[in-house]
């Protein structure tokens, strides 16, 4: 059973004249997950957006993390099951599906 308990990411976009500063933090608890999305354009304020999955929800949602380990698994034993297809939590937050 793989499980995320915490995970960040972070992207760097050295624009001129302003660059772009996005993280994505999303940490596990009682209830389900939190996603914090932070956006930061050159010396404007941050905007921070934050949302709540339920834990019906995730069930047996893959975030990214998950999803390395599982592939590396996969790699190892050199087998891939046909049409292989997870639900998943993309870098921005949103739900999708991860096809393999």
């Amino acid at each position: 059973q793989l499980e995320t308990l915490e995970q960040e990411e972070q992207e760097c976009l050295e624009l001129r004249p302003h660059p772009t500063e996005k993280t994505t933090h999303i940490v596990s608890h009682e209830h389900g997950m939190t996603v914090t999305k932070t956006l930061q354009e050159g010396e404007a304020e941050p905007q921070c957006h934050s949302f709540c999955y339920s834990r019906a929800t995730l069930r047996a949602r893959l975030l990214e993390g998950a999803s390395l380990l599982l592939l590396r698994v996969l790699a190892r034993r050199q087998t891939m099951p046909p049409d292989l297809v997870f639900p998943a939590i993309n870098s921005d937050g949103d739900l999708c599906t991860s096809s393999y």
